[in-house]
């Protein structure tokens, strides 16, 4: 869309109409749309269509983003999918949302998401549940569930979501989208709900992989206000993307991330793998350090206790306005040892050297399942708050939190339909900072199977 807008074949007041349109229809009817900005959006893309007469050429310039309903613009209301913060205005604009205008992008909507970023179904008690727009009776993944959804039915060209345990790569499993998790660091958290300040990553997700690139490009970078953004200089995402992958080296584990796969995803994962071979990469199998095994389980340690600090206070007070799942996550982070928080904490660095030295001194990046199991249905997430709903939560974050864990990037890449007609997806991990070559691959998988043109939700 970009290159429509530089050449004039369409102008920005054209797409711009056309996204507000499917997302007062489309977007509405999958519940994925918390606000339009319609009069806004609509004057900005008039100025960007002038600004594109001149000449100017934004990365973004004159195109319609939707963005999860966690990033803070100045006198917008921000909700992060609660009611406790229902009629939130912050006073100041996330530096992702500054990076995207100063490239011309154009805010449409804000899009509905889990209540606080907690949750990999995209169940939300408060505002409903965001509908797959492959299948309604099926989950969209969450906790991007709006983002996810409304990249998958056209009512966005690019949406931004946050990663903590899984929240972008999960929904662009289920809705059948590119979803990028950058390196810890990469992306400056600043203006963006908290959840988890040593967990949270935040990423684009978009149809298609030159698309994730140009936005992970727009907002990537140091920030003065988020000191724990990362200085390294940010490379060029867009150049040599069709590079190909003669000569990569992409591992496929041996042991933990697929052992509890099913039948189903063996055969979807073995297809992605006949891809990857025709097109020239070669293949590695690499033993998975038994260390590994307990990242998921203090991954969600680690959510829960730095989740319960920033909500300590409401949990006490205003415990009845927390949806049921959410609240039962972080009061259970009240209850955690120290020492065992701690110790979470400290084990990361050995965890990572381990898993460098076993994996990426053999292989150029690691081929997973992002899910080893079907996205389940609307009926079978539904357990309440009990431990049900807590295992659901460890098993379906079995390949996504471990990367989360140990700060590493990860390209979601759509790759299937399950039998049930919903949309799997594998993803590209790479050594910190490999975001570049991660968007290479996934661009080589993307031209050999051809999704976003041959897969339409069927919502459309």
């Amino acid at each position: 869309m970009r290159d429509a807008l530089r050449n004039r074949k369409v102008s920005s007041v054209e797409v711009t109409s056309q996204c507000l349109e499917q997302l007062k229809t489309i977007g509405k009817k999958l519940n994925a749309v918390a606000s339009i900005y319609e009069e806004e959006a609509l004057a900005k893309a008039r100025y960007c269509d002038d600004m594109l007469a001149s000449g100017a050429k934004g990365l973004l310039l004159g195109v319609p983003l939707g963005h999860k309903d966690m990033f803070h613009r100045n006198g917008r209301e921000c909700s992060y999918g609660s009611k406790i913060m229902e009629r939130y205005r912050p006073n100041s604009t996330a530096t992702v949302l500054t990076k995207l205008d100063s490239e011309g992008a154009i805010d449409v909507a804000r899009l509905n998401m889990v209540e606080f970023a907690l949750g990999v179904t995209g169940h939300n008690e408060i505002t409903g549940d965001v509908l797959n727009p492959w299948n309604t009776e099926y989950v969209t993944g969450g906790s991007s569930s709006g983002s996810g959804a409304c990249v998958a039915s056209r009512c966005v060209f690019g949406a931004l979501g946050s990663d903590t345990g899984g929240s972008i790569r999960i929904p662009c499993c289920c809705c059948g989208v590119v979803g990028m998790k950058p390196t810890w660091g990469r992306v400056s958290c600043y203006g963006a709900m908290p959840l988890s300040f040593s967990l949270d990553s935040i990423g684009p997700i978009t149809r298609t992989v030159s698309d994730n690139a140009i936005m992970l490009q727009s907002i990537a970078g140091c920030d003065s206000q988020d000191p724990s953004a990362s200085d390294l200089a940010v490379p060029n995402y867009m150049a040599g993307l069709e590079n190909g992958v003669k000569g990569i080296k992409l591992a496929v584990p041996k042991n933990y991330f697929l052992d509890p796969a099913n039948d189903e995803i063996n055969i979807l994962f073995d297809r992605v793998l006949e891809a990857y071979k025709r097109i020239g990469a070669d293949l590695v199998a690499v033993t998975i350090p038994e260390s590994i095994v307990k990242t998921n389980n203090m991954t969600s340690l680690i959510i829960s206790v730095e989740g319960a600090s920033i909500h300590q206070e409401w949990l006490i007070k205003r415990p009845e306005e927390y949806g049921k799942q959410t609240y039962r996550r972080l009061i259970n982070g009240l209850l955690v040892p120290a020492t065992h928080y701690l110790k979470a904490l400290r084990d990361r660095k050995k965890i990572l050297k381990e898993f460098i030295a076993q994996v990426f001194t053999k292989a150029d990046a690691l081929l997973l399942p992002v899910l080893c199991e079907p996205a389940p249905s609307v009926e079978e997430a539904n357990l309440g708050s009990g431990q049900e709903f807590l295992d659901l939560a460890i098993k379906l974050g079995h390949c996504t939190r471990p990367i989360n864990y140990m700060g590493l990037p990860a390209l979601a890449m759509p790759s299937a339909k399950s039998v049930e007609g919903v949309p799997w997806a594998h993803q590209i991990v790479g050594p910190p900072f490999s975001e570049k070559k991660l968007y290479v691959i996934g661009r080589a998988y993307e031209r050999e199977i051809d999704w976003p043109l041959k897969q339409i939700p069927d919502c459309l």
